[in-house]
């Protein structure tokens, strides 16, 4: 593998808890995908979630991801609660109308008073700020989630917010932009830490230029460290499978994540591919200190680099402990094998 000057400025030193999950269910209708989880994520550690088939192991992927709320629990992330279910969300309105219709009262008591201000003008000002808080709404920027919670107001953070906090991800089935270059691809990746605004990129000012000069050196660095040196303007649909599972690392490294999810990144690899990428999973965690909650069928990859590994089957965990510990447990050996395995 390439040496790289990659590093991850904003990974904290400390060693303690990342991530929490406390009792999360997730319900889909009447079939319950995961049923009161608790699962707890060191700083630092590779941790792996397996268990057959339909064992609610994306589902719970997706709900640390903020890709679908629970229907009950919370996850914590770096001490702070970021998904849960919601609370108080029908009063999030209250806020979209509340300058306008001060705007509204404003104009009435101008009418009341003979102040003689035309009333389109107080009409439109309404209608601007409207329009604003909607903007905002849909925006999220942290200052208004924070005025939410200051109100008793809580909503799960959503994918984008979950990547800005620091939780990158990657995908079962590969989710590359195919037409687009390895280097854009990973560019994209880039994009929450980015700082450029449209303006910016419509008038193509020196700061979007700068930025832009900086996320194309640094998407080349990524490249090299994830082994697709010389490759970064192909296009990702050429690359071959085992590499456009790495471009996708790639990607997602490129957020410049505390905590890296990798869903099942030998799947249809060869062994020669799948030996890479294990010690690829190994370096970034030994170089970089990600932490790293990975999803796997290969036996040998989550017991070759895991730390701890939890299991779950039928939406519910039924193991947790070391490689050595879950490997021998019953529970375990039946959730596999099927009932009578251990006999």
């Amino acid at each position: 593998m390439a040496e790289s000057t990659i590093t991850t400025p904003d990974a904290p030193a400390g060693r303690g808890l990342l991530l929490a999950a406390h009792a999360v269910t997730k319900r889909f209708g009447g079939l319950v995908a995961v049923r009161t989880v608790d699962f707890d994520i060191p700083e630092g550690a590779i941790v792996s979630l397996i268990g057959p088939n339909g064992a609610g192991k994306t589902t719970f992927f997706n709900v640390i991801a903020g890709v679908s709320e629970p229907s009950e629990g919370t996850i914590d992330f770096g001490g702070s609660e970021v998904v849960a279910e919601p609370r108080r969300a029908w009063a999030e309105p209250m806020f979209w109308f509340a300058l306008p219709l001060v705007v509204i009262a404003l104009a009435v008591l101008d009418v009341a008073l003979k102040v003689g201000i035309p009333p389109e003008i107080p009409a439109l000002i309404a209608v601007g700020l409207l329009i604003v808080s909607l903007v905002v709404a849909i925006i999220r920027p942290p200052w208004y989630t924070s005025v939410l919670r200051s109100a008793g107001v809580f909503r799960s953070a959503r994918p984008n917010e979950m990547v800005a906090l620091g939780i990158g991800r990657t995908f079962q089935n590969i989710r590359l932009f195919g037409n687009m270059s390895a280097t854009e691809n990973v560019m994209v990746g880039m994009h929450s830490r980015l700082h450029s605004s449209p303006i910016d990129a419509a008038f193509r000012l020196p700061r979007h230029n700068r930025e832009e000069a900086e996320a194309y050196t640094k998407a080349q660095e990524w490249l090299s460290y994830v082994g697709l040196a010389g490759r970064g303007e192909e296009m990702a649909r050429n690359l071959p499978y085992g590499d456009q599972r790495r471009l996708e690392i790639a990607r997602a490294l490129a957020s410049r994540p505390r905590l890296l999810l990798l869903d099942e990144p030998t799947a249809g690899m060869n062994p020669s591919e799948t030996a890479r990428m294990t010690e690829l999973i190994a370096q970034v965690r030994r170089e970089l200190g990600t932490t790293i909650l990975l999803i796997e069928h290969d036996m040998r990859v989550v017991m070759g680099v895991s730390d701890r590994v939890t299991v779950l089957d039928h939406g519910e965990k039924i193991a947790e402990g070391t490689p050595d510990v879950v490997r021998a447990d019953p529970r375990v050996i039946e959730a596999y094998l099927g009932k009578g395995a251990t006999a």
